[in-house]
């Protein structure tokens, strides 16, 4: 009887919800829910990030590309602060999953965390634009012309998430600001990310398979979740391929494991500070 009631109201509420969004939610209680916290840090830093990040350009700075750059700037240091350092992104996820940061459990609870708040961010500020009477907001969208397999949409988006994995690992574990470390560093986040945005237009892009899917989700009504397997190809694969290339190329010049295997060569790092690599005078 009981479970039949809890099915019920779980149906009940899926009917008022994007997809999704439901099984997204509970998948924050997995592991008794010793996640939880991780799951509400990617949630509320996504709505921040799509809120703070997007509107820059359509309600703030729409005249001007320096004020346009500098609000997003300073929406992506206030999403990632507020949120107390998420990944917002799937793609980040599976690279620091590769790398040992996080293990399989919590990577899947981050990526649901943040596919369900971005599930429900795209209509949450569609209301507020229209309420306020401001620009809607938009996403990422490809149209394929001249290559019907989405390889120009899949190579877009590796290209562009393998140079975001690099600033981030540079910026987050090579450099040291010192003080300011934090500061420093999350400011050319922003700049790195707003760069690739203007480099790799072709696919929004996206930089991200969550931001790719819930806008498709958003923008197709209630056709639910792209049934066309191209936008997999481009939105998920191709950034997930790499940013798990850049963890790859990290590994070989830090060390470490990838995939919880010790690579065969490197890391170049040690041999680069050894002081038998270095020159007598």
């Amino acid at each position: 009887m009981l479970s039949s009631q809890l099915a019920s109201l779980v149906s009940g509420i899926s009917k008022y919800t994007p997809p999704g969004v439901v099984l997204g939610f509970f998948s924050s209680f997995l592991s008794g829910s010793i996640y939880f916290s991780a799951w509400i840090h990617e949630f509320v830093g996504t709505l921040l990030m799509i809120g703070f990040t997007f509107s820059p350009g359509k309600w703030i700075g729409a005249s001007s590309q320096t004020s346009a750059w500098a609000a997003h700037m300073v929406g992506v240091v206030l999403a990632d602060f507020i949120g107390q350092g998420p990944h917002v992104n799937p793609a980040v996820s599976v690279s620091m999953f590769s790398l040992g940061k996080c293990s399989y459990t919590e990577m899947y609870v981050r990526i649901c965390g943040s596919m369900t708040a971005g599930l429900l961010a795209f209509p949450f500020f569609l209301f507020v634009a229209r309420t306020l009477g401001l620009q809607e907001l938009g996403g990422p969208e490809y149209h394929s012309v001249d290559v019907e397999d989405g390889s120009d949409g899949f190579f877009n988006e590796f290209c562009s998430t393998f140079l975001l994995l690099v600033a981030i690992f540079v910026l987050n574990f090579e450099l040291n600001f010192g003080k300011y470390h934090y500061w420093i560093k999350q400011p050319l986040t922003a700049i790195v990310i707003r760069y690739l945005i203007e480099t790799f237009p072709s696919t929004g892009p996206a930089l991200n398979p969550m931001l790719g899917t819930a806008w498709a989700v958003f923008s197709g009504g209630e056709a639910g979740f792209p049934e066309n397997t191209e936008h997999y190809f481009v939105y998920w694969i191709g950034p997930i391929l790499g940013g798990l290339f850049a963890s790859l190329l990290y590994t070989i010049y830090a060390g470490g494991t990838f995939f919880g295997r010790k690579l065969p060569f490197g890391p170049i790092k040690n041999v680069e500070s050894s002081p038998k690599s270095k020159k007598k005078d």
